[in-house]
């Protein structure tokens, strides 16, 4: 029989399928009628085709219900290209959470941040959020003081 990877009781390719669209189906059509193109989609318009590595791509936030947290925790970030250079990038995903900045989503912004001044590469944010995320409370703020830092 074949051995099925299972994390937090859900298996990993159900967890990268949903990583894809962490707010839903609904909520990314919303997005779309709105004229509003998804977090992902705005990093593939950005980036050279096919160089973008994405970072934490199954991180999620701290939820009270186990299992509500989405993959991602409502930004996408990573590394690809601008003309075979170099850039690191992140995009929030305003399906998920109106966009809100929360613990996780902040240390994935620094992660990309530190991560490009490393190697003296540019980052590029494309944001799209309602603010912070304050059912996280001083951890959300805390959050922007480091992305701010």
């Amino acid at each position: 029989a074949a051995h099925k990877i299972r994390f937090r009781n859900v298996e990993l390719p159900a967890l990268r399928r949903d990583a894809l669209v962490p707010g839903g189906a609904d909520r990314l059509h919303r997005q779309l009628t709105r004229g509003k193109i998804s977090a992902r989609d705005r990093i593939s318009l950005l980036l050279d085709p096919g160089s973008f590595v994405e970072t934490d791509a199954l991180a999620s936030g701290r939820s009270a219900n186990p299992g509500a947290a989405p993959a991602g925790d409502g930004v996408v970030a990573g590394r690809g290209t601008v003309g075979r250079r170099t850039v690191f990038v992140y995009s929030q995903d305003f399906t998920v959470f109106g966009g809100s900045l929360g613990e996780m989503h902040a240390r994935k912004i620094c992660k990309v941040m530190d991560a490009a001044m490393n190697v003296g590469a540019p980052i590029i944010g494309l944001n799209d959020s309602g603010g912070a995320r304050i059912q996280e409370g001083v951890d959300s703020l805390g959050g922007y003081a480091d992305v701010s830092f």
